[in-house]
């Protein structure tokens, strides 16, 4: 039987989902932070799975437009480097966006109310950071794979890059009690990343980078003390939806609970300002 990239790629994200739980058992940052916290159906059923395809059809819909009415793609402009340079190539020029224009999102109030939906959850582990408001997500990957088609990258750097992206961002957001050492000053990981997540923030904010640590120091927004841990995660604001687990009732109105709360989390961010 022949496997696809596009399975093997699948198949290292479940596998790496499922070292995450298992290394958030064994070494916990949080102790006893549970497996199903608030909001876990809502994120892995509406937001990992549903939202994820549907986004990746349209925007994959809307950059294939744009190549066949400019043609773009056929220029081959990045062709010439081998597999492994296009993904760093692309790894590192994205990342520096991602910084940029989360930093940019914590600055603005408008672009916050898009990027609140995922600072929401108040406990963080592996699977928190794939509850982004679809449009956040409609941007950034646009950016994040436009690049790619539009310079002549090969077909495979695009899944490439997923798959990278992908594991990365559980790995950040993952309750593991991880200590890099000097690596936290160029790679980024739970430990800077998790104060990212305090309710509490210095300033306008930390810690705005994903894959690459080096651009918070560079840019002076890194925060990593010694000897403290953040008070608590989410957001201070009692109003926003977030989802409760109804244990009392069965899975079906569990299911429709968390599909309500999924779409209020996106209605929320249109709400008037004060």
């Amino acid at each position: 039987m022949k496997f696809s990239l596009e399975f093997f790629s699948l198949l290292i994200i479940i596998v790496a989902a499922v070292i995450f739980v298992l290394l958030e058992r064994i070494f916990p940052y949080t102790k006893n932070q549970r497996i199903f916290r608030e909001g876990f159906w809502n994120d892995l059923i509406f937001y990992s799975i549903a939202q994820s395809y549907l986004l990746g059809v349209l925007i994959t819909w809307f950059i294939q437009w744009i190549d066949n009415s400019t043609g773009f793609s056929r220029l081959n402009v990045i062709s010439g480097l081998p597999i492994w340079g296009q993904v760093v190539f692309f790894v590192v020029t994205h990342d520096l966006y991602i910084y940029l224009f989360h930093r940019w999102m914590h600055n603005n109030k408008y672009l916050w109310r898009l990027h609140e939906a995922h600072h929401s959850t108040p406990e963080v582990d592996w699977l928190s950071g794939a509850r982004s408001h679809s449009l956040e997500i409609l941007i950034n990957q646009t950016v994040e794979f436009a690049p790619i088609i539009l310079l002549g990258a090969a077909p495979e750097v695009a899944l490439y890059k997923g798959t990278i992206s992908a594991i990365w961002g559980m790995y950040i957001h993952s309750n593991i009690n991880v200590k890099s050492g000097w690596l936290q000053y160029i790679i980024n990981g739970p430990e800077m990343h998790r104060w990212h997540h305090s309710a509490i923030y210095k300033g306008s904010g930390q810690n705005f980078a994903t894959k690459l640590a080096i651009w918070d120091w560079i840019f002076g927004t890194a925060y990593l003390p010694k000897n403290e841990k953040p008070i608590r995660y989410g957001l201070d604001d009692d109003t926003y939806p977030i989802n409760h687990q109804y244990k009392s009732q069965n899975v079906i109105i569990q299911f429709f609970n968390d599909f309500r709360n999924y779409i209020r989390q996106h209605i929320v961010a249109f709400r008037p300002f004060e």
